[in-house]
């Protein structure tokens, strides 16, 4: 019996890095992680059935040219899933380091190391704000005016560059996420949490491309061990655009909660906003009201129907999917019996 190839992955112990390692490791792949502490490996896989024994591991840093070589090497396909994802504006700093300067280290790595195919996981939030109605394969890397946004768009032109100079490099365009089992608690699982608790009384209007974490894992783990050569370079994973009140009837159709909010213009509340991302620089806890948030809901747009090209399965009901999200806070002790909702009687997925 032949091997599975061998898939080496950045950010494989968070959210979807972690669902996308079950994924590979499902479909028969050998899976290799940069990770830099092995003890985050088995919380992170072990929840989704992956045996942390059976992933190898390579201790450093995704910005160290060093530790990305020794990962790339002799590998049939790469992933680069680690990223800073966080409207936070005290990571700043960490997240120009580790988005730009990552991504630049490791897809090079993996240029130079002749892996067959290296997949950028990119958001299709690095192609906001738009001039068109849609985004799809063809669309412009946005400008954005937030500095996670706007680390994301530069690395996408890093990636565009790399594939425009001839080099096997694909790129995917995950919507906003959620889903069961989020080692870090990221930002999507966060908010909605937050509006659990009733942390998130107000709302902007527009809104949000969103998909579940495991239509996306299933996608990528087929890009990096089935590529076909006439596939597109940019696809697009599964989601729905949602606008902020179709978000907030999801969740209510979810959980049989009321979760009363406001929905206010979008383009008024963005001043406030970047006043709460200010004191943010001080404020030692968490302030809900984000200006990178906001700014999303404000300039996203949907997908073209066609952008998967052809890669991913219809996605999931956002309901179905915000009930699972939901029934796994509960169990993970993260929202009580009464911020469920009836989605605490929920079997678990």
């Amino acid at each position: 019996m032949n091997a599975g190839p061998l898939v080496a992955v950045t950010g494989g112990t968070g959210f979807l890095g972690s669902h996308t390692v079950a994924a590979l490791a499902a479909a028969g792949a050998r899976v290799r992680l940069l990770v830099r502490d092995p003890a985050r490996v088995a919380p992170a896989l072990g929840p989704l059935g992956t045996d942390p024994d059976t992933v190898r591991t390579v201790v450093g840093d995704v910005t160290d040219p060093a530790a990305a070589r020794r990962l790339c090497a002799g590998a049939d396909a790469v992933v680069h899933l680690a990223s800073v994802y966080s409207f936070d504006r005290r990571r700043r700093a960490d997240i120009a380091r580790t988005n730009v300067h990552g991504t630049e280290a490791l897809l090079r790595a993996a240029v130079d190391a002749g892996t067959g195919t290296v997949l950028h996981v990119s958001t299709v939030g690095a192609l906001i704000p738009s001039a068109e109605p849609r985004l799809h394969p063809g669309s412009a890397v946005g400008r954005p005016a937030e500095p996670y946004l706007a680390s994301k768009a530069e690395c996408e032109r890093i990636a565009r560059r790399l594939r425009a100079d001839g080099a096997p490099v694909r790129i995917a365009y995950p919507p906003a996420l959620l889903g069961p089992h989020d080692p870090g608690l990221g930002d999507q699982t966060g908010r909605l949490r937050d509006t659990l608790r009733g942390l998130m009384p107000l709302w902007p209007t527009g809104g949000f491309p969103l998909g579940d974490v495991r239509d996306t894992a299933a996608v990528l783990a087929r890009l990096a061990t089935a590529p076909d050569p006439g596939a597109p370079d940019r696809v697009f994973t599964p989601g729905r655009y949602l606008g902020t009140g179709d978000y907030l009837a999801a969740l209510r159709a979810a959980t049989g909660r009321a979760l009363p909010a406001a929905r206010l213009p979008g383009r008024a509340m963005l001043p406030a906003a970047r006043l709460a991302d200010l004191l943010q620089r001080w404020w030692p806890w968490h302030i809900p009201a984000e200006y990178g948030a906001a700014y999303t809901c404000v300039h996203a747009v949907p997908v073209a129907p066609d952008a998967d090209g052809g890669a991913g399965p219809a996605p999931r009901p956002a309901e179905e999917t915000m009930a699972e999200t939901v029934h796994w806070l509960y169990r993970a002790g993260l929202l009580t019996y009464r911020q469920a909702g009836r989605a605490a009687e929920r079997p678990g997925p």
